[in-house]
């Protein structure tokens, strides 16, 4: 199968439908209700813990625009909610290109939507690493998988989606939506694109220096045999 490249995009794109699904819950009590007001239209999918702040800011209105992203896909959360987000549709929705007719043609299929921002911050390693007599295992259950691959995702298509990881951003980005009729540039979704990738780089370099300090049999004293 050959590579696929794009040659048509827009400059400008609306952000009509948006996922949040963040560890840090700070900003989301102005950035939430500052989108809405730009684009009322808005449609925003979330999880867990994310979508309970989000109705608890958003109050009467919640039921008009929030909805849990295991509605959106069909697949309940895993107990505990280890999977929440690695699914087909969330991830059509990222990577769709507006001109690629077969792109569209499984959105169609698949009752998807393009998502057109993803606002995604990772659980905390480094803060969980730098507690006193931290295990191999507490390590490893503080290791984000959905959503690096969400922020993965949505940089690498930086063409048609805006990737925002850092809660600082939150004012800046809904300026520049606010000049530009609810819309980020291809220049805006660039930028984020460039943070996101450095945000997910330093994320798993934290992981692999703490790994690579680990012993062998550090990792056994956390587990007894399964046999």
């Amino acid at each position: 199968m050959g590579k696929n490249v794009v040659d048509r995009i827009d400059d400008q794109v609306k952000i009509r439908t948006i996922l949040v699904s963040v560890s840090d819950k700070s900003g989301l009590e102005d950035f939430i209700p500052g989108l809405l007001a730009l684009n009322p239209g808005i449609r925003i999918l979330s999880t867990g813990g994310t979508h309970g702040r989000i109705k608890e800011i958003l109050g009467d209105k919640a039921g008009l625009c929030l909805e849990q992203v295991s509605e959106y896909t069909g697949q309940p959360e895993t107990q505990g909610g280890l999977v929440k987000t690695l699914d087909f549709k969330i991830y059509l929705g990222l990577l769709t290109e507006t001109y690629n007719d077969a792109h569209q043609r499984d959105l169609k299929r698949t009752d998807a939507l393009a998502i057109d921002m993803v606002v995604v911050n990772l659980y905390p390693f480094s803060e969980t690493i730098a507690k006193e007599g931290v295990t191999v295992e507490d390590a490893r259950g503080n290791i984000d998988i959905g959503g690096p691959t969400m922020i993965r995702a949505s940089a690498k298509n930086f063409i048609r989606v805006a990737s925002v990881v850092d809660p600082l951003s939150y004012p800046h980005i809904l300026a520049r939506m606010r000049d530009q009729n609810g819309s980020l540039s291809l220049e805006d979704r660039f930028e984020l694109s460039k943070k996101a990738f450095e945000h997910t780089a330093g994320y798993d370099t934290n992981i692999a220096n703490f790994l690579a300090q680990k012993t062998i049999t550090q990792v056994q004293a956390c587990y007894t045999s399964g046999e």
